[in-house]
């Protein structure tokens, strides 16, 4: 079963996946963070959210060193294969700033123009 949703997936020339995640329960959207396959197969096996970060150049498991870690319930692949959408359940912050997610900062209300 992971062998056919990796298989799925169209990783970009570095090698990389955009991944999504999202709060299974409330559907509020946590971060993005990027995965290689290594990564990918390494979440399915464990059941925790591992990632790539491109400025280290290494592995990270999301929660290794902060303990907010996020247990994953569901994954999923877009329409085109080109984003990974994971399902979590978050424990403490998503965000390295400590805010409950990384779109907490700056949001626009856009009005009802209908």
């Amino acid at each position: 079963m992971s062998d056919d949703l990796i298989s799925r997936v169209r990783f970009n020339e570095q090698g990389l996946v955009p991944a999504i995640a999202q709060q299974y329960d409330s559907s509020e959207v946590l971060m993005m963070a990027w995965m290689n396959e290594a990564a990918l197969r390494e979440t399915i096996e464990s059941g925790r959210a591992v990632y790539f970060s491109r400025s280290r150049g290494e592995r990270w498991v999301k929660g290794e060193t902060s303990g907010h870690i996020q247990h994953v319930r569901e994954i999923a692949v877009d329409c085109d294969g080109d984003t990974v959408l994971l399902l979590v359940d978050q424990h403490g912050a998503a965000c390295h700033t400590g805010d409950r997610t990384c779109f907490d900062a700056t949001r626009l209300t856009i009005p009802d123009i209908s």
